[in-house]
């Protein structure tokens, strides 16, 4: 298996990756490939990887300015951390992942796709608060419910920043759900915005939430895992 593009939606990502796509390839193929053996991405994955996985993270990049800082959740595989590296040279990407196998696969994806402005750290979310420089734009991916994403994210955002969390039907339901502790956490009011309208046969939904103001960070609960 290789990292081909599928004719039929070969157009968009040629529109979205533009002179970027050979390489969009070659991250394609690693993923099909590795990420499959080490087990990163479902072998039933493998066959819709530009579809469900790098078309569906690359279209975020239209919400990210020119020239942003970005730091990357609970990477895994890279998803959208690494696709919107590759999209976009212009950003600085961090890719944030606490665990071994994914971090040497990230690492190694990094060097093998000549990604100079990308770094990974092994590390919790948590753990990064205060170690890395808050950034522009915070992105998370299937991670946590928004109230938990946002307690994890919004510390590594700087003030007027942004945090983009790709979810899906349940966005509109989550904000409802947890309004009032992103509001303590130090959020403006999350939006919904839709990503690849007219281009993707099912746009990507994205929660997005501006730090408005610095909030006191509570109190570490014991034993309580983060990402």
């Amino acid at each position: 298996m290789d990292g081909a593009v599928p004719s039929e939606i070969l157009p968009a990502a040629e529109k979205v990756f533009g002179d970027r796509l050979t390489q969009a390839r070659h991250y394609a193929e690693l993923l099909v490939t590795d990420g499959v053996v080490r087990g990163l991405i479902g072998p039933r994955e493998a066959p819709r990887i530009w579809e469900r996985h790098l078309l569906n993270c690359a279209v975020l990049a239209d919400l990210i300015p020119s020239g942003a800082s970005v730091v990357d959740v609970g990477s895994g595989a890279g998803l959208p951390g690494m696709v919107l590296a590759v999209a976009r040279p212009d950003l600085s990407v961090t890719l944030v992942e606490p665990l071994a196998r994914r971090t040497a696969f990230l690492s190694e994806a990094v060097t093998a796709l000549g990604l100079e402005r990308t770094s990974v750290v092994r590390a919790r979310a948590e753990e990064c608060v205060g170690k890395l420089p808050l950034a522009d734009v915070v992105t998370a991916r299937a991670v946590a419910p928004l109230d938990r994403l946002a307690g994890w994210c919004l510390p590594l955002t700087a003030v007027g920043g942004r945090l983009l969390a790709l979810k899906g039907a349940s966005a509109a339901a989550e904000i409802a759900e947890h309004a009032e502790v992103l509001g303590r956490l130090g959020a403006g009011m999350p939006s919904v915005r839709l990503c690849g309208d007219g281009l993707l046969a099912e746009p990507t939904t994205v929660v997005e939430i501006v730090r408005e103001r610095e909030v006191a960070r509570p109190r570490k609960a014991g034993g309580r895992r983060g990402r």
